[in-house]
């Protein structure tokens, strides 16, 4: 059941709130509908780089029966991040960084599950695809445990470019994948890194995959063979912190 703090409906309600500078996770919109008032709401989604989906009018009666006029606007729990900013915040205040990106994540449960350990492993940002993808809503941060309002999130357009731009500054890129042949314990992660975690049943795109500096996966002896993605995820994370605390004793030797 969606929360009715959670949204806002009619045209002119969500133009107020997109000027007022709500946070606007999503947008549904009837698919037919036409008309002066519209078009503005258009051009301010263009103009705010919005998430719309274009969808039949009963979709949009089972959020509201209410007057809603075609449009509905869901906001965001958090304030999204931009990577390109979070980036040189993190070089300039000396921070090693660890990021953790999710391809694909459409679970709930999941990200909530993630978003929790990467607060405990000190993950300084989990970055996420604006579509085909998990946002953080009032569900998510109850089963983050609350963790999703300290780990900043960034949603962005393409993930292949935020990839690029994250190798460019100097990080290193680790995919997950059960198809890989290298045990995850063998790759160093003591500097900058990023982990990519894929969809349970898609995994990481080829896309991403190519651009990895490594692909790892965990080793499993049982029948079924898919660890779940928020536990491979924890996993992954601690090996990150297990090396870094060893790196940080040798060093202080």
């Amino acid at each position: 059941m969606i929360e009715k703090d959670q949204y806002i409906f009619g045209i002119r309600a969500v133009i107020e709130a997109i000027q007022s500078g709500k946070e606007i996770d999503k947008l549904l919109i009837k698919k037919d509908i036409n008309g002066e008032l519209i078009n503005e709401l258009f051009a301010l989604i263009k103009e705010r780089h919005l998430v719309v989906q274009r969808v039949p009018v009963e979709k949009i009666n089972r959020i509201t029966r209410k007057n809603h006029q075609g449009v509905v606007a869901f906001l965001s729990a958090v304030t999204y991040y931009n990577i390109e900013e979070v980036v040189p915040v993190l070089f300039e205040e000396g921070i090693n960084p660890f990021l953790i990106v999710l391809d694909g994540i459409t679970d709930v449960r999941n990200f909530g599950a993630i978003a929790r350990t990467c607060d405990c492993a000190g993950v300084n940002a989990i970055i996420i695809p604006e579509r085909n993808s998990v946002s953080v809503n009032a569900d998510a941060i109850k089963t983050s445990a609350g963790a999703l309002n300290y780990v900043p999130v960034c949603r962005e357009k393409n993930l292949v470019n935020v990839v690029k731009f994250l190798k460019s500054s100097g990080y290193k890129v680790v995919g997950a994948s059960e198809k890989s042949s290298v045990n995850y314990t063998k790759v160093d992660y003591t500097g900058p890194v990023a982990l990519i975690l894929g969809a349970e049943d898609k995994g990481i795109s080829n896309d991403l995959l190519k651009l990895c500096d490594e692909f790892v996966s965990i080793p499993e002896f049982g029948n079924i063979n898919s660890l779940n993605v928020s536990v491979a995820g924890g996993v992954m994370m601690y090996e990150v912190v297990r090396q870094r605390l060893n790196d940080n004793q040798n060093s202080s030797i």
